[in-house]
C-alpha cells in the first residue's frame, strides 16, 4: 500500500504544481527587476535635479519697468538735487518683492534733468544731499559728489550713478537699476 499511496501523492504534485525553473532564470527575472526599480527611483529622483540645472535658462526675467518720479513741471524751477523715491519690483528666482530706493533729481552740467541713484559707488551706502557744504557726502567713507553727482573726493572711484530716464506724459519716470562697486566703470548688475 505504501507504494500505491506514493504514487497518487507523486501524481497530485505533478498535476497540480507549477514547473520549478531553474535557479539562474529566477536570478535573472530578479536582476531584470531589480535594474528596473532602480531606474524609475533614480529617474525621479533626477527630476529635481534638472529643473534647478535648467531653470535659470528656462526663466523668464521681468523687464525692469520705469517708475515714476513725478510730474515735469515740478522740477522746472530746480536749484539743488532733490530726494524721491521710487518703487521697483524684483523677482528672484519664485520669491517677487518690491521696495522702496531713494533716488535724487538734479540737472546736468548742461542743465538736462537727470536721475541719480541714492547708493555710493564705493560700498553701497546710502548718500545723503547735505544743503549746508551743497554736495552729496557718504557717511560711511567720507566721499564727496557734486550736485551733477560727479566725483570730488574720497574713496569713490568713479561718480554717482545715473539711471534710465523716460518722459512720458508729462511724467518723469526712472528704471532703477543696481551696479557694481568698487569699479571705475559703471557696470549694470540688476
Amino acid at each position: 500500500m505504501k507504494g500505491r499511496d506514493e504514487d497518487s501523492v507523486e501524481m497530485w504534485r505533478k498535476k497540480f504544481s507549477t514547473p520549478e525553473l531553474p535557479s539562474s532564470e529566477r536570478r535573472s527575472f530578479l536582476g531584470a527587476l531589480v535594474a528596473l526599480g532602480s531606474f524609475c527611483v533614480g529617474a525621479l529622483l533626477s527630476v529635481p535635479l534638472i529643473r534647478f540645472t535648467l531653470f535659470p535658462l528656462l526663466r523668464r526675467t521681468t523687464e525692469l519697468e520705469a517708475s515714476p518720479v513725478g510730474a515735469l513741471s515740478d522740477f522746472s524751477s530746480l536749484s539743488e538735487p532733490i530726494a524721491r523715491t521710487v518703487q521697483v519690483e524684483q523677482v528672484d528666482g519664485w520669491r517677487k518683492a518690491v521696495s522702496e530706493k531713494t533716488v535724487y533729481v538734479t540737472k546736468d552740467g548742461h542743465g538736462h534733468l537727470c536721475v541719480l541713484s541714492s547708493i555710493c559707488p564705493h560700498l553701497g551706502c546710502t548718500v545723503p544731499w547735505v544743503s549746508d557744504r551743497k554736495e552729496f557726502v557718504c557717511p560711511c567713507h567720507g566721499g564727496t559728489f557734486a550736485p551733477d553727482g560727479s566725483r570730488i573726493s574720497g574713496p569713490p572711484l568713479r561718480g554717482m550713478d545715473s539711471l534710465e530716464t523716460v518722459n512720458r506724459d508729462g511724467q518723469l519716470l526712472v528704471r532703477f537699476q543696481y551696479f557694481r562697486q568698487l569699479v571705475a566703470d559703471k557696470e549694470v548688475v540688476g
